[in-house]
């Protein structure tokens, strides 16, 4: 309880005040999150189903003490009612084991929740729209995880999601293309943007640890082929390994070939193509670079 004062006159407005508010306080964002308890985050696709009752299986009661046979069979069969009340039909199973392989996923690939709730959304409209049917829900969840990634600014190439599912590269790229055909992307509000390399370039530059220069001089090589359709139908990863290649030449700062495609999860022989045609369109002469470097 509490009183308003004027804090001119030292006059008490109002007294007897009771604070609604929370019994903790948080500075930041991230600390109102850790310290809020307004129970569990609904999935966007779920419909509440995070927030439903939970019967335990340990055979006890609140208590600690353990449960009798009878009472055993009896919470045994309340069990399995619960769990058929939670998804009711064909189309909440599906969407139930589609958001658990997108969590493993997004999991394996270290993308923040945002993202997976994102694919989540995308996967759920691909369903209403009927274009999971004769599909597989690991391509699909898949193809969607992508989709997220490049409306969310995430750098995952297709490349690295096919490393964590059963499904093949072609039948995943078939799938992603279906969505992006297919699916009323005004409707959910989502613009998928054109593949931009230059958000694979910080990650690849931290992972050989190099400098800051490198970084500015590999995203300006970008920014020049931007618009010249020399990186259409390309890899974006494959051209960011290009362009940072290109900065290590340019500021002696001695990294293989072989190197930077592993950190940036494609092959040696791609960063050499794509190497060969930045040069050549940009007319760049670095041989003589080359050959002190080797």
């Amino acid at each position: 309880r509490g009183e308003k004062i004027c804090l001119d006159t030292g006059e008490v407005i109002e007294e007897r005040l009771i604070d609604t508010g929370p019994d903790w306080r948080a500075y930041t964002s991230e600390e109102r999150e850790k310290r809020a308890r307004a129970g569990s985050p609904i999935s966007p696709i779920l419909q509440g189903s995070d927030v439903t009752s939970i019967i335990d299986i340990g055979g006890k009661d609140a208590t600690g003490k353990k449960l009798d046979l009878k009472k055993k069979i009896e919470y045994a069969r309340m069990r399995k009612l619960q769990l058929r009340t939670k998804v009711q039909n064909t189309l909440d199973r599906n969407i139930a084991q589609a958001y658990a392989e997108l969590s493993k996923l997004g999991s394996a690939l270290g993308l923040s929740k945002e993202v997976i709730d994102q694919a989540a959304i995308i996967y759920k409209k691909a369903i209403e729209s009927g274009l999971i049917r004769g599909r597989a829900i690991e391509s699909i969840v898949a193809a969607a995880l992508y989709a997220a990634c490049r409306v969310m600014g995430t750098p995952r190439s297709l490349d690295e999601i096919v490393k964590y599912t059963r499904s093949d590269r072609k039948e995943i790229a078939r799938c992603y293309r279906l969505l992006w055909k297919e699916l009323n992307w005004e409707e959910l509000n989502i613009e998928i943007p054109k593949p931009d390399p230059s958000m694979y370039i910080p990650r690849i530059v931290a992972q050989l640890g190099l400098s800051g220069n490198v970084e500015a001089i590999a995203k300006d090589i970008v920014a020049k082929i931007r618009n010249t359709g020399i990186g259409a139908g390309k890899d974006p990863a494959g051209i960011a390994a290009a362009a940072v290649y290109i900065a290590t030449l340019l500021t002696n700062e001695k990294r293989s070939q072989k190197e930077i495609a592993t950190a940036a999860g494609v092959t040696e022989v791609t960063v050499r193509n794509r190497y060969k045609e930045l040069i050549e369109f940009l007319k760049l002469n670095l041989s003589l670079a080359e050959e002190n470097k080797t």
